[in-house]
């Protein structure tokens, strides 16, 4: 058999026929069967309903992910109209990553297990009706459990949507499709802030933010309806020739509660960490996480000797491509997340902008990485990793760019306004890393392992958020407190700089990686 590592497997393919971590098939790694979730009534990737399909999912993937950045601007109107307090307010801007976070894996599985569309279905109606939930909150304390529920939902359709993309794409066609998932993603991440603005100022200081989350009713019900009459059938299923309890106990049910304890336990410290008055013990919550991590690994290496399917197969870590490109995300998410938490501080806090005018700042922004997302992902194929190399470079330059307006602000009266144009830089970069990334990195990966692989990559996304944020933050209100605004945020973009640059030490390393399995081939 002739082998290509960086062609897309045929459908029937086994994981025995072709190692991805050689591309030889010497190390045979995972032996999944046929995928089940491949609709019977056409080859992988001739659906001719596929691109209906992957509009519906990005509607929908844009929503959750809006309602990660929007928020940040609405903090001041919630705190105002329903008189939470700080750690209120902390828990209401991280209570959604926090389950999104926990849920991701667990999620995926389930997804390919019982049906990706009836999975995002479900996490699309969760997040509607917490949405509803959040808008009409009468206290702090409903509006953080409304928070909680959102990141279930978010946490069980993103998962699908991904899987759903390598279900019903292949070859150049899942490139494109995963560049528009990434215009999504880079959209959703600048935008949030302009949207929360306009809201807030038309809704008013007080009551303006109960739009944040009103908006997202219509556009979830739109996306359950088009689902509904577009997603193949069966909607919800177990495996063939199985019962549901068979199928229950595939879902890994133990796998998930020791995975899902050692994520919380991960996220919640660094979490905690902006709330007033933490006390230091909470950090001992990452040794409870190491200890039920291993836990977990230990479980997950019993269960699949038994004879069973476990909910992440730990032979995927294995995989080269798997295991470069998930590292490479989380590094990336770790830092680039910040970028708006800091820029949205500098203009409000530091400068005195309004919420909507701090939010503008992130518009070319959001052009340049839905313009590039698409670029990218029609050249993935064809560019490898090098394009998310390209991609990198173009952040780090925006961001040393960034810095540079920000420190000359102060002593040569430079515009602050110049940060649109930096900024700029970042987006068109961010667009050629997320979508061309998630190509590469799921495309070795047997579509039967499309869903908890996706959640394993997306986690990897949420942790490296929480972690980012919090310690990035940290660094910059530490030296605003004795250097003053525009010195703190610059040295909070400097992070974000460093930690950029350990993500691109990974692509580098992957690249060489690739080269040498094309020298072998």
């Amino acid at each position: 058999m002739t082998s290509d590592p960086h062609r897309d497997p045929d459908p029937g393919e086994t994981w025995h026929e072709r190692s991805p971590a050689t591309g030889t098939g010497e190390l045979p790694i995972l032996s999944p069967r046929p995928d089940p979730q491949t609709h019977r009534g056409y080859a992988h990737g001739t659906d001719p309903r596929r691109w209906r399909i992957l509009a519906v999912l990005l509607v929908a993937i844009f929503m959750s992910l809006v309602a990660v950045s929007i928020i940040n601007v609405g903090l001041p109107s919630i705190q105002e109209g329903l008189g939470a307090s700080e750690s209120q307010l902390q828990w209401i801007l991280s209570g959604y990553a926090l389950t999104f976070g926990v849920v991701l894996v667990a999620g995926g599985r389930a997804g390919d297990v019982f049906g990706r569309g009836f999975l995002w279905m479900l996490g699309v109606a969760i997040f509607t009706l917490s949405s509803i939930a959040a808008g009409l909150a009468p206290d702090p304390t409903m509006l953080i459990v409304a928070r909680f529920v959102q990141g279930v939902g978010s946490g069980l359709l993103n998962p699908q949507g991904v899987a759903m993309i390598q279900q019903y794409f292949k070859g150049a066609e899942r490139g494109k499709a995963f560049g528009m998932l990434g215009s999504a993603v880079g959209v959703s991440v600048a935008i949030g802030p302009v949207l929360g603005g306009l809201l807030i100022q038309t809704g008013g200081a007080a009551e303006g933010w109960r739009w944040l989350f009103m908006v997202n009713v219509p556009v979830g019900v739109v996306a359950l309806v088009l689902a509904f009459l577009w997603f193949p059938r069966p909607l919800l299923r177990g495996p063939e020739g199985t019962t549901i309890r068979h199928a229950l106990r595939e879902m890994d049910p133990t796998g998930a509660v020791l995975l899902g304890i050692a994520l919380l336990a991960t996220l919640l410290p660094f979490i905690e960490a902006g709330s007033p008055g933490t006390s230091p013990w909470v950090w001992a919550l990452l040794a409870v996480a190491a200890m039920f991590l291993a836990l977990w690994i230990a479980w997950e290496k019993h269960f699949k000797a038994s004879g069973h399917q476990p909910m992440v197969d730990l032979d995927i870590f294995r995989v080269s491509s798997f295991l470069n490109g998930t590292l490479l995300i989380s590094l990336y998410f770790l830092g680039i997340t910040s970028v708006w938490v800091l820029v949205t501080l500098y203009m409000q806090k530091g400068l005195g902008h309004t919420a909507l005018a701090a939010g503008c700042v992130g518009l070319l922004n959001a052009f340049a990485s839905a313009v590039a997302s698409n670029l990218a992902g029609s050249r993935v194929n064809r560019m490898g990793r090098k394009i998310v190399v390209l991609g990198m470079l173009s952040v780090v330059v925006g961001l040393l760019l960034s810095m540079a307006v920000i420190l000359l602000h102060d002593s040569w009266h430079i515009s602050e306004w110049w940060l649109v144009l930096t900024l700029g830089f970042v987006g068109f970069g961010q667009g050629a890393v997320v979508s061309p990334n998630q190509t590469l990195t799921l495309a070795e990966v047997p579509l039967e392992y499309a869903g908890s692989a996706g959640g394993v990559m997306q986690t990897g996304q949420r942790v490296g958020t929480a972690v980012g944020i919090a310690m990035i933050t940290a660094v910059a209100y530490g030296v605003i407190a004795g250097q003053g605004w525009s010195v703190g945020i610059a040295a909070g973009l400097g992070v974000v700089v460093l930690v950029v640059l350990l993500a691109l030490a990974v692509a580098l390393r992957d690249m060489r990686h690739r080269a040498r399995q094309d020298s072998r081939a």
